[in-house]
């Protein structure tokens, strides 16, 4: 099923309003936590509804995050939240961001990433294991298009297939995040998809980003801001995933609501959306037969884990990055679960500007 990440803005809607007329979209997805503070107006409420009772909608989640190595009331209360949903709305599936995000705006950030050890590992399990006891339907998480180090890309699909093992889980596959990370460590996409799990696969999504001008004069750096076109690399690259992703279900294109105003972008939006369909129709995919899902028991411990050491460290980091402290500093600095001895300089002044962009106060 083809479809799209739901945005509540009027141009985002005029933009969709073409596919919504002739049936062309499959599948919704909605980031939930998106309004949680505010009212859904009538005619978003009544569109996601529709796709919900045709069995047509998947969830989104943007600020669960995942690695925060406390445990916080703001967790707690989005797992209440995340219950009232799903039991007011049919949702397929619901998924989350790879990361953390422990700034004080987190619900404005995007999530950094952690790097496989014994407690990442444990503390993610934790946390993706409160959130799969919260509903009952697939929960699955997505990869990060943000990297300190080339050593981080290379783990990542290891780490997410440890760490959806013991859940049924599954992976959302955004190839504009691995495409970003293509770009900005010099490694192949095909390379970087390779060490996925790919059978694990049940989602893909597609967007454009930007380019950011390097401060070292090299190369840009490529940012995933989900405001311009796929890139054809992308889109070249996407009939072999689909042969090799056989559990796929969704494929999913995102655009933020508020960059297809003018009549090109939302143009340039309906055209990216009939190529990826155009590649689905004429592809190789023999997706197997749609498996049936079962909740698998888990063993919750009373507590949430949580590891003070990381925690200061997360805390100290993100700090850190928001007072722009000097690149060296940060790479002489003394940590136990961050390698930060083998970032690349330029994606730490990269996570500056992210950070700052989200926490200008």
């Amino acid at each position: 099923m083809l479809g799209v990440s739901m945005m509540a803005e009027a141009d985002f809607v005029s933009a969709i309003l073409p596919l919504l007329q002739n049936n062309s979209i499959d599948v919704m997805e909605w980031s939930f936590d998106t309004l949680y503070h505010t009212n859904e107006p009538d005619w978003l409420r009544d569109l996601l509804n529709f796709y919900a009772e045709n069995n047509r909608l998947i969830g989104h989640g943007v600020y669960y995050s995942l690695f925060d190595a406390k445990w916080t009331e703001r967790q707690e209360k989005w797992l209440k939240k995340l219950k009232e949903e799903v039991s007011l709305r049919k949702y397929n599936h619901i998924t989350e961001h790879f990361g953390f995000m422990n700034t004080e705006n987190f619900h404005q950030g995007v999530p950094l990433p952690v790097s496989l050890h014994s407690k990442t590992l444990q503390i993610g399990k934790d946390r993706l294991y409160r959130l799969q006891d919260a509903v009952n339907i697939p929960v699955g998480i997505e990869n990060l298009a943000f990297s300190f180090s080339i050593d981080d890309v290379k783990e990542q699909g290891i780490f997410l297939d440890k760490l959806t093992e013991d859940t049924n889980g599954f992976l959302i596959l955004d190839l504009h995040n691995i495409y970003c990370q293509s770009c900005n460590f010099e490694l192949g996409m095909q390379e970087i998809i390779a060490l996925y799990p790919l059978e694990k696969v049940k989602e893909i999504h597609l967007s454009g980003g930007s380019w950011q001008d390097s401060v070292y004069g090299k190369k840009q750096v490529r940012r995933d801001t989900h405001d311009d076109i796929i890139p054809q690399d992308i889109l070249s690259v996407l009939p072999s995933v689909l042969t090799q992703c056989g559990n796929l279900e969704y494929i999913i294109i995102e655009r933020l609501g508020h960059t297809v105003k003018t009549e090109q972008e939302r143009d340039d939006f309906l055209n990216d959306f009939n190529k990826v369909k155009d590649i689905i129709e004429t592809s190789d995919f023999n997706g197997k037969e749609k498996s049936s899902w079962s909740k698998m028991e888990m063993k919750l411990s009373e507590r949430p884990l949580e590891d003070l050491v990381l925690y200061e460290e997360q805390s100290r980091l993100t700090r850190l990055l928001y007072d722009n402290a000097n690149i060296e500093t940060i790479k002489d600095l003394d940590f136990h679960y961050f390698k930060t001895e083998k970032w690349d300089s330029e994606m730490i002044l990269t996570a500056q500007n992210i950070i700052k962009k989200w926490n200008p106060y």
